[in-house]
C-alpha cells in the first residue's frame, strides 16, 4: 500500500510526528482551530477530518480517530506505517469505574484491558499479549502535569467495544481489579504502536460514572473541561 492510503488522502509528509487524535472529528477541529497555530486541513475522508499546524513553535498534528477499536485500529495503523507518524496521543472522554473518581479527572492509561479482539488478532501471538502504553511518553505526561499542577490518575483503563450494556455486573469485576474507567479505542492503540516501534498514550477526561448514570457532563462542561487535558497532552509534541 502507498499513500494517499484508502482512509487518508494527504500526501507524504502532511503529518507532524506527534499527532492527537480525538475521537470526535469535530473535536479535531476545535484543536486545531483553537490551540494550533497556523492549522491546515490535511484529511477529510468520510469527514475524518485531520490538521497539521504549531503548538508553541512546535509542529503537531490532530486528527479524528472515530469509535472503537476498528476505527482506531485503521486510523492508527495509517499514520504510524505510512505518515512516519512517531506518537500518538488519545485525548478523549471516559466514564469512571473507580468510585473516588470525579468528573472532570484526568486519567492516564497505562494499560488497555478489553474484550475486544483487535489486540490478540492483529498481535498473532501464542499467548495473551497485554496491550501498554509508551513510558517514555507516560514520564513526560506525568511531569508535565505535575508542572501545570495538574492532578493525573495513572492505572489501567477499559477499551470496551460496547457502549450501550443492559447490565454493569462486569464492571464489578473490572473495578475489583482495579481498572480506573472505561473507554473505547486504548487498546487498539496501544497494540498498532507496539507492532510498528512507535510511540501512544490514552489520556481522558472523565465524562460520566459507569455506577452512577445521573452524573454526567453537559457538553459545555466537556469543552471548559477538555481544555486541560487538550493543553497537557500538546505540550507533549
Amino acid at each position: 500500500m502507498s499513500i494517499p492510503t484508502p482512509h487518508i488522502n494527504a500526501p507524504a509528509n502532511s503529518f507532524a510526528k506527534t499527532v492527537l487524535m480525538p475521537g470526535d472529528p469535530l473535536r479535531a477541529k476545535f484543536i486545531a482551530e483553537n490551540f494550533l497555530e497556523n492549522p491546515k486541513l490535511v484529511n477529510e475522508v468520510r469527514g475524518m477530518l485531520g490538521y497539521t499546524g504549531s503548538y508553541k513553535g512546535k509542529p503537531i498534528s490532530v486528527m479524528g480517530s472515530g469509535m472503537g477499536c476498528a476505527s482506531m485500529g485503521i486510523y492508527s495503523y495509517e499514520l504510524f506505517n505510512f505518515y512516519d507518524v512517531e506518537n500518538i496521543i488519545r485525548v478523549g472522554s471516559a466514564g469512571s469505574i473507580r468510585k473516588d473518581l470525579e468528573l472532570g479527572d484526568l486519567v492516564m492509561g497505562v494499560g488497555a484491558c478489553t474484550e475486544s479482539g483487535y489486540p490478540q488478532i492483529t498481535a498473532g501471538c501464542p499467548g495473551t499479549y497485554s496491550p501498554t502504553a509508551s513510558f517514555e511518553l507516560m514520564l513526560k505526561a506525568k511531569n508535565k502535569a505535575d508542572e501545570m499542577g495538574l492532578k493525573l490518575h495513572a492505572g489501567n483503563v477499559l477499551s470496551s467495544d460496547v457502549f450501550y450494556n443492559d447490565s454493569t455486573t462486569g464492571m464489578d469485576a473490572w473495578l475489583k481489579m482495579g481498572v480506573l474507567a472505561v473507554e473505547m479505542e486504548a487498546a487498539a492503540l496501544y497494540a498498532n504502536a507496539d507492532r510498528a516501534g512507535k510511540n501512544a498514550l490514552c489520556i481522558c477526561t472523565i465524562s460520566d460514572k459507569v455506577f452512577n448514570r445521573d452524573e454526567y457532563m453537559t457538553a459545555e462542561e466537556r469543552q471548559n473541561t477538555f481544555t486541560q487535558m487538550m493543553e497537557l497532552a500538546l505540550s507533549l509534541a
